[in-house]
């Protein structure tokens, strides 16, 4: 197993993680519904369930 020679500075070790970030999730508004949601995600409108704008299930009536 390979072990480092010398111990490396927290300032060398903080460069390499700076690029260790949270990104924003990218959004998509629905030309059909107007409705904002994630990419490639389906997502509910007034308890029906939507996807790439086409209606996948109707909403459940009680």
């Amino acid at each position: 197993m390979a072990h480092p020679k010398r111990k490396q500075s927290k300032t060398r070790r903080d460069k390499r993680r700076t690029h260790y970030k949270v990104k924003r999730p990218q959004l998509a508004t629905c030309q059909t519904t107007g409705e904002v949601h994630l990419y490639h995600r389906a997502y509910y409108v007034e308890g029906a369930l939507y996807y790439k704008g086409k209606l996948v299930k109707e909403a459940e009536v009680e």
